[in-house]
């Protein structure tokens, strides 16, 4: 009975041990909305206010992504109960990429291994650190807060899972708490009670009469691409659970609830918490202002003493990103080297000491600390930004279009049945919508929407594309050049360690003597 329970539900996909399955509905909801709720609820509603041009159209912006996010989650939940894996992108593009064998693998590993993902919130939390404490940042107390924040995120998810997990949560219902607070506090002062209207010396909004709501909005494609651009941009990670499914009690039945349930609350913040921004602050304070909506809004309620609170507030917020982002690559990580395929696959696979992903996670923290000091300072910032957003987009196009190929008559043979399956509309809607944002960062921006002040606006897509290309040498080299001038091919084995965790051996198998070399990739 225990085994048809766990095959209903998933659990028997992958030979993890149940006891290693620790993340229940609440865990994988804030997984998935921590990873979402970065800085940008805070910041970017005035940056697509300058792109949109009026109020009307920044709400159409916003609800056309949700429904692009919505469509991007019934395809992860799809291939996430089809797959109930942890992996996430690596698990999808090696299942429908599948030749020539390992391509997809190698060049998905310089993504996953050699991309900071957590570098550029750590420095962010650094900067409202600081502020909170009112201290002036600079370019090294910054740095040093920064590397602080993600050696402490490493330390609690590389040793003690249940209260990095716990932590996680905590944040979570702190920044979903807070985020109510602001719209409710938003709609007292548009229904004007007392106490909740804008204090003397600030301009009084109008931006609920008809006029104002749609006066000035663009009338320019580009200007509007970008804008939802930086809308799709705030609502990428709602596939952030999938990434850890081994982790998952019931895998299958918890993600097709967590990941439409966090969506569905990150929705609802970003269009109410707008609503309040636009209820208490004018649209030409926005406009002029170079600061986050957020601290208009609490500067027009509470006065300038507001603003340390709100520092403290969007640290916390970006501490449980960096939490989210770090827990979910640190596990992408230990796939990378369950498959074999990539150096010192045994080290990075493994849960020893501490029955974490110790490895993985610490590959994730190195490489971020390295891009946090090394980075020189200007764009910096929105190139590490940049440079993580471009591939997602790349590969939620691969993935997409990867499940338009399962259904089809060429792909019969595998025999694609998910437990949840998305319209096909829904699919065909996501995929065109990826791939139109793919596009995008090759369009030479408008005058006066520059992407950085000194580097060029396809820069991040350049290295991006070098990083690819870095992964296909490394694949052509080891499984291919190598072997036939060697005279051996390679063979795969699954092996499990001391630590009940399967991982991928290679053997070099000599063509002509038939004898075997064990080693690769060991």
């Amino acid at each position: 009975m225990v085994r048809e329970v766990a095959t209903a539900f998933g659990e028997s996909f992958d030979n993890v041990p149940r006891s290693k399955r620790q993340i229940g509905l609440a865990s994988a909801v804030f997984l998935i909305f921590n990873r979402i709720i970065g800085t940008g609820v805070y910041a970017s509603p005035s940056i697509i206010l300058r792109a949109s041009g009026s109020i009307g159209v920044t709400f159409v912006m916003w609800i056309l992504g949700a429904f692009i996010a919505a469509a991007g989650t019934a395809v992860y939940v799809e291939l996430g109960t089809g797959l109930p894996r942890s992996g996430g992108d690596k698990t999808y593009l090696e299942f429908i990429y599948s030749r020539p064998k390992y391509l997809v693998t190698c060049v998905y590993a310089m993504y996953g291994l050699f991309l900071g993902a957590i570098a550029a919130a750590s420095v962010v939390f650094g900067e409202y650190f600081l502020r909170s404490l009112s201290i002036t940042p600079t370019q090294f107390n910054v740095r040093f807060c920064a590397v602080l924040c993600m050696t402490f995120c490493f330390f609690i998810h590389g040793t003690y899972l249940k209260w990095g997990l716990r932590l996680q949560n905590a944040l979570g219902f702190f920044n979903l708490f807070v985020l109510s607070l602001i719209a409710v506090c938003g709609m007292l002062s548009l229904a004007g009670v007392s106490g909740f209207t804008v204090r003397d010396g600030y301009d009084i909004p109008h931006n609920y009469e008809w006029d104002s709501f749609w006066e000035g909005s663009v009338t320019d494609t580009n200007a509007f691409v970008m804008g939802m651009y930086n809308v799709t941009w705030s609502f990428i990670g709602y596939s952030n659970a999938n990434y850890a499914l081994s982790e998952v009690r019931n895998p299958v039945r918890t993600i097709k609830r967590a990941a439409p349930l966090a969506l569905a609350l990150v929705a609802l913040a970003y269009i109410f918490v707008n609503i309040a921004y636009f209820a208490v602050i004018s649209k030409v304070d926005i406009l002029d202002s170079g600061t986050v909506a957020a601290a208009l809004f609490f500067r027009n309620l509470f006065g300038p003493a507001a603003s340390k609170a709100l520092s403290a507030i969007i640290a916390l917020t970006t501490l449980g990103n960096v939490l989210s982002v770090l827990f979910s690559q640190g596990r992408v990580n230990q796939e990378l080297g369950r498959e074999g395929v990539i150096p010192y696959s045994s080290f990075i696979s493994s849960n020893k000491p501490f029955d974490t992903p110790l490895a993985g996670l610490f590959v994730q923290w190195a490489v971020s600390v390295i891009t946090v000091i090394a980075t020189p300072s200007g764009d910096a910032y929105l190139f590490m930004v940049n440079l993580n957003t471009f591939p997602l987009m790349i590969i939620n196009v691969l993935v997409s279009g990867g499940l338009l190929l399962l259904y089809t008559r060429a792909y019969k043979s595998f025999n694609w049945q998910p437990p949840f399956q998305a319209s096909r509309s829904v699919v065909v809607f996501f995929f065109l919508s990826q791939l139109f944002f793919a596009v995008v960062p090759f369009i030479p921006p408008s005058p006066g929407f520059d992407i950085y002040e000194n580097l060029p606006y396809w820069s991040h897509v350049a290295v991006s594309i070098v990083i690819a290309s870095l992964g296909a040498v490394y694949w052509f080299n080891v499984f291919i050049w190598l072997p036939r001038r060697k005279g051996y091919k390679l063979e795969r084995e699954m092996v499990v360690q001391e630590d009940e965790i399967s991982r991928g051996v290679f053997t070099k198998v000599p063509i002509e003597q038939g004898s075997v070399i064990r080693g690769f990739a060991s």
